[in-house]
């Protein structure tokens, strides 16, 4: 007897407009979470900053973005992500200009405390635009929106371009708040809020958040920990990375740096596709693996030494071509794309009806790793004077997903299989 195939499930009117709009949103948020990856460049020189102080210039609106990530994805299950979504991107528009006027690191600190709040904009759009989706399709819909983070190579092409056409970092931050404004009117205009999204409860947040006591929360987090905190780290990093590893200016710099950031962002959505079709734990495997094989490499620094042989001392040199780095790092761009909506998967998967806290506390623990990264960073560089040293960091991370993501396997699948035999007749 023929099996009918299944006819896809409808997608309800409002849902593609409201997507379009939400990741247009969010990819000029994230352009503003990642200011500081090309701003702090001038910054560093003006300010006579070391490494390490980079590092936290740069990451401080991680810091901010990642805190209220929970709260804000508490907000959205109750009051909707439109209004939310809304009100946090005018929060942030004085707060962008005024950067302009800061002259020392504490005031660019306290600023991008505030800017950063736009960075927790993922934990509003994710189980927004998910629940206008059946679940066969929530994948790919919160892998498209998850593309905004095509915004942190959106600011290495313009920051740098405006700069060099001002002659001023100054400038920066003004059209960034220009457009940050454009861009809630824009948003408010086309997105639509359904009521039926919403989380009618009277639960607490201490009910809502119970479920962190999970250990798939957990996991999920260390996950996301790497590729998005991965993400967040090296997109800030890896400008800074090209001009002092291979001498480029800041325009080429930021130009190959996108090479990273713009595929760990626009293939988000090929990423939710995939997680769709061969599920979140195989493609998150495949992801881990790629990526500790591309941190293993990436992680070897510019190496001369010399080999006494019969004939003479002969001298060698190993190191990686600015073609050869950008290529890994690409590949390396494209396997965090993928990951990135993978684990969301697994949580769409795991916890349809909390999505907004789960979300929030995974996005919490990525962005985290993304504020925590650029500081180690600057610290490692700092006191090994080894580049490189941030790749090791990233190779030792993705070491213990792997390790972790294949005994927690393992007992999942011993656990299934033992409830399985107490289900069979004696």
């Amino acid at each position: 007897m023929a099996t009918q195939s299944r006819a896809p499930e409808p997608i309800p009117p409002g849902a593609a407009i409201t997507l379009a709009s939400s990741t247009f949103a969010f990819t000029i948020c994230f352009a503003v979470w990642m200011l500081f990856a090309v701003l702090g460049i001038p910054l560093k020189q003006q300010l006579g900053l070391n490494d390490t102080e980079f590092g936290l210039l740069a990451a401080t609106p991680v810091l901010s973005g990642s805190l209220i990530r929970v709260p804000l994805g508490l907000w959205t299950d109750r009051f909707g992500g439109r209004i939310v979504f809304f009100v946090l991107m005018l929060a942030t528009v004085v707060p962008i200009w005024l950067i302009s006027y800061a002259t020392t690191l504490w005031q660019l600190l306290v600023l991008g405390l505030f800017v950063g709040l736009a960075g927790g904009s993922f934990s509003v759009g994710t189980p927004y635009v998910a629940r206008w989706f059946p679940r066969s399709r929530q994948g790919l819909a919160m892998g498209i929106f998850g593309a905004g983070n095509s915004g942190a190579a959106l600011t290495k092409f313009v920051a740098p371009a405006l700069i060099l056409a001002a002659g001023t970092w100054t400038i920066v931050p003004r059209v960034y708040s220009v457009a940050m404004l454009a861009t809630a009117l824009l948003f408010w205009m086309f997105s639509r809020s359904d009521p039926a999204h919403m989380v009618k409860s009277s639960v607490g947040w201490r009910e809502q958040l119970a479920v962190m006591r999970d250990p798939r929360v957990w996991r999920y987090s260390q996950y996301y920990s790497v590729v998005f905190g991965g993400y967040v780290g090296l997109s800030l990093w890896m400008t800074k990375y090209y001009i002092g590893e291979y001498g480029f200016d800041i325009k080429t710099a930021a130009f190959l740096a996108a090479c990273f950031s713009l595929p760990g962002g626009v293939l988000r959505a090929i990423g939710g596709w995939i997680s769709d079709r061969y599920g979140a734990h195989r493609t998150t495997w495949w992801v881990m693996w790629v990526s500790w094989v591309g941190f293993f490499l990436l992680s070897y620094p510019q190496t001369d030494f010399i080999i006494q042989t019969t004939s003479g001392p002969q001298g060698f040199r190993i190191a990686l071509t600015p073609t050869v780095f950008t290529i890994l790092l690409f590949v390396v761009g494209i396997a965090f794309a993928i990951g990135k909506a993978s684990v969301f998967k697994f949580i769409s998967n795991d916890f349809t009806h909390n999505i907004g806290a789960v979300s929030g506390v995974v996005g919490l623990a990525g962005g985290l790793g993304g504020f925590v990264l650029p500081i180690l960073f600057g610290m490692l560089a700092d006191l090994t004077g080894i580049r490189s040293s941030c790749f090791m960091l990233m190779y030792g991370t993705v070491c213990v997903s792997l390790v972790w993501m294949h005994y927690s396997h393992r007992a999942e699948r011993q656990r299934k299989a033992h409830a399985v035999g107490l289900t069979q007749p004696a």
